[in-house]
């Protein structure tokens, strides 16, 4: 076969590349300014919610009939990641989006879509995803919140942990246990609001990274919700939100991803300034085969993020046979740990300085951490893609 300039098939297509740079301009304009005042005073990014929403980038995955963007997986994707870049903390706004309400995108009514997707478009509502409890975290099925039927109703109590966005979100999807004799398959799916009678949220929880975004327990005591807020048929709650998983770990690997190019890129600037022995440190072989280790990781990361991504497209729109619980969860596995340690040798590149708050890699430093955990951990992700090698 001939070869061809325009052989795009391991390459984002040029809608793709201009989203990245208007994002990227975007990011560095509207988000960066602010990333280590949100960091140093752990408050929500006020500025960065604003500037995505001005911009429909808060919720990018809204399909077209909903009033949203209808982005592809890809460009979510490279959405997060450019955000990522500058403020970790402020890609947890499109991200979180995405998983709150994606249960209602796979599995709601007609209804519950159009009630529910149509804010979160226009940026007047945000949407987590309240699945791990205080003893339920790997073991999610072992959940202990409970909905009761009662005529028209369902009644929920039970405490969910490490919510992130909990308190700034109007909506929530909420499992919780419908038959506690059926295990996984007696876990159903709601839709709750943050003005329900019976919410309310514990106190941010004091983190090592990621500080920006809020992370609060939800205590849901006695909270009435209309029978038409469940999500999908009773019993399918777990099957949804695993289903779910699958789709927005790869939004993880993209954070992971962002994070990670933000250290590279400040070390390889930082490593031409800095002279010691006469020389900038960048001409040392040392220094350069970190760089090198560095970028290679990281260029694999973003290889099986993107095809994990057209992967979860080409589900969504209806193909088969992706294998996407395997790439998913190697995607957000090996991209987080890839982040961890270029974001450790980008510190460990600025010496003293990197360790300082003075300077931006200590930041990236703890807030990649935290993608090695959420969204199951990366033991987890271990066991599941042993449980689906590709065929």
């Amino acid at each position: 076969m001939a070869g061809s300039a325009d052989f795009d098939l391991y390459r984002p297509s040029e809608e793709h590349d201009m989203l990245r740079e208007s994002v990227r301009s975007l990011a560095e304009a509207k988000i960066a300014p602010f990333a280590a005042a949100v960091d140093e005073e752990a408050r929500f990014p006020q500025e960065a919610l604003d500037a995505l929403v001005a911009n429909d980038l808060h919720a990018v995955h809204v399909p077209e009939a909903y009033g949203g963007a209808g982005a592809d997986a890809l460009a979510t994707v490279i959405v997060i990641e450019e955000v990522a870049r500058v403020c970790a903390s402020s890609s947890l706004i499109p991200a979180v989006n995405k998983l709150g309400s994606l249960p209602v995108i796979l599995s709601g009514s007609e209804e519950l879509k159009k009630k529910y997707l149509g804010p979160l478009a226009k940026g007047d509502a945000m949407f987590s995803y309240c699945l791990s409890e205080p003893d339920a975290g790997s073991d999610a099925a072992g959940m202990k919140t409970k909905a009761v039927r009662d005529g028209d109703y369902w009644v929920l109590n039970g405490v969910k942990r490490w919510i992130t966005n909990a308190g700034v979100s109007e909506y929530y999807t909420v499992m919780a246990v419908t038959d506690p004799e059926k295990r996984s398959r007696g876990i159903s799916a709601f839709v709750v609001e943050k003005g329900d009678e019976g919410v309310s949220f514990g106190a941010p929880e004091k983190k090592l990274g990621i500080k920006g975004s809020p992370t609060r327990e939800v205590y849901l005591d006695n909270v009435r919700i209309p029978a038409d807020r469940m999500i999908g048929a009773e019993g399918t709650g777990f099957a949804t939100a695993m289903k779910t998983l699958d789709h927005t770990r790869i939004t993880i690997a993209a954070q992971a991803l962002g994070i990670a190019q933000g250290a590279l890129d400040y070390a390889k600037g930082y490593v031409q300034e800095r002279k010691q022995f006469g020389k900038p440190i960048g001409d040392f072989q040392g220094v350069q085969f970190m760089l090198a280790d560095m970028a290679m990781k990281l260029e694999a990361a973003r290889q099986l993020t993107y095809a994990a991504a057209a992967r979860s497209e080409r589900i969504s729109a209806g193909g088969k046979g992706e294998d996407l619980t395997f790439f998913g969860a190697a995607a957000k596995c090996y991209a987080s740990d890839a982040a961890m340690e270029i974001t450790t040798d980008a510190v460990q590149l600025l010496g003293g300085y990197g360790y300082t708050r003075d300077y931006p890699v200590e930041r990236m430093m703890r807030d990649a951490k935290i993608t090695q955990i959420y969204e199951g951990t990366n033991q987890v992700q271990r066991i599941v893609m042993a449980r689906n090698l590709p065929q």
